[in-house]
C-alpha cells in the first residue's frame, strides 16, 4: 500500500500484477522506460532498455524522443502528439514511467512532467525505478513491443507547471522559494555540471536566494521515495511548507522534475513550477546574478 493519498506512485508489485495489461494491444495500460543519455560509466546503470526491460515496456530516449531536435526545448505539441501516438499510447491510457540513471527514475520523472504539461490525466511512476525493479529480481525481457499507432490529442500545454526565466526573475523579486536540487558542489560553484554531461554553462554557482536540497535526499537508499513525513520535514528545513509558490531547478530540468513530483504530486503542494531552463540557461545569461558558496 502507498504511504500517499494519491495513485501517481505505484509499487513494483503493482506493476508486476498488471504486466498482462501492459503487454496487451489494447492501449488502456502502457509502461514506458525512459533511458537517460549515454553515461561515460555505464556501470552505474542497471541495464539499458535493449539489454532488458520490464515486459511490455516501451523504450523512449529522453534526448532523442522527448526533446525538440532543432532548439533547446521539450517537444512541441504536435510533435508530442505524433511521438506518443506512434507508440500506441492514447490520451486515455494509464501510463506508468520508470527509468535508469545514477539517480533512480532520473529522466522518467522529466517524461512524467512533460506528459502532465500536455495534460495527460492518468500518469504514474514506478517507485524506485529500474534500479529497484532489477535489484529486486522482477522480470526482464529483451522483446520489444510493437503496438499499433493511435491518434493522440493533447489537452495542454498547462503553463502553470512550468517556469521560465522571467518567472524566476519575478520569484527572486518576490522572495518566492527556489529549490536547487543539484549536488552541493554544483550549488557552490565548485562544479558546473556532473562529469560527462554535455549540457553545461559558462559560470558555476546558484540563483541568488535558492536553497540547496540535493535530489537524492528525496529518496531512500533503495531508490524509492521517502515517506510523506520525511519529505515534509526535508522541505520545511528549506522554508517550504506548501503555503507558497515554489520554483525547482537543476541543470536541464530533469533532476528538478523529481523534486517537482515530490512537492506537487506526492505532497500535493499546489503552486510548484519546474524551471527546465535551469542552470544551463541561467549560468549562460549575460549579467544574470549568480551566488557561489553554500548559501548560508
Amino acid at each position: 500500500m502507498s504511504e500517499y493519498d494519491t495513485d501517481v506512485l505505484v509499487s513494483a508489485d503493482w506493476v508486476e500484477d498488471h504486466l498482462d495489461e501492459f503487454q496487451a494491444d489494447d492501449p488502456d495500460y502502457r509502461l514506458v522506460e525512459v533511458n537517460s543519455p549515454e553515461s561515460p560509466d555505464e556501470g552505474d546503470f542497471p541495464s539499458r532498455y535493449e539489454e532488458g526491460h520490464a515486459p511490455g515496456a516501451i523504450g523512449l530516449q529522453w534526448d532523442e524522443d522527448l526533446s525538440d531536435q532543432e532548439q533547446r526545448d521539450i517537444l512541441k505539441k504536435d510533435d508530442f502528439e505524433s511521438v506518443i501516438g506512434e507508440h500506441g499510447i492514447s490520451e486515455d491510457s494509464t501510463v506508468v514511467f520508470y527509468g535508469d540513471g545514477w539517480i533512480p527514475n532520473w529522466f522518467a520523472l522529466f517524461a512524467y512532467w512533460e506528459f502532465k504539461y500536455y495534460g495527460h490525466e492518468d500518469a504514474r511512476v514506478l517507485d524506485g525505478g529500474k534500479d529497484y525493479w532489477v535489484n529486486e529480481d522482477y522480470p526482464l525481457t529483451e522483446d520489444e513491443p510493437d503496438f499499433d499507432a493511435v491518434e493522440y490529442t493533447a489537452k495542454g500545454p498547462f503553463e502553470s507547471l512550468r517556469a521560465y526565466k522571467d518567472d524566476v526573475d519575478k520569484a527572486r523579486e518576490a522572495g518566492i522559494p527556489m529549490v536547487d536540487v543539484r549536488s552541493p558542489e554544483e550549488f557552490s560553484g565548485e562544479l558546473i555540471a556532473p562529469e560527462g554531461m554535455q549540457e553545461t554553462a559558462q559560470r558555476g554557482g546558484h540563483i541568488p536566494g535558492a536553497s540547496n536540497v540535493p535530489v537524492k535526499t528525496n529518496l531512500r537508499d533503495d531508490g524509492r521515495f521517502k515517506g510523506p513525513d520525511e519529505l515534509e520535514d526535508l522541505y520545511a528545513d528549506a522554508g517550504i511548507d506548501g503555503d507558497e509558490s515554489v520554483v525547482t531547478y537543476c541543470r536541464v530540468g530533469e533532476r528538478s522534475a523529481i523534486a517537482w513530483f515530490a512537492l506537487h504530486e506526492l505532497l500535493e503542494y499546489e503552486d510548484v513550477h519546474n524551471y527546465d531552463g535551469s542552470w544551463t540557461e541561467w549560468g549562460n545569461l549575460i549579467r544574470a546574478p549568480i551566488e557561489k558558496g553554500d548559501g548560508e
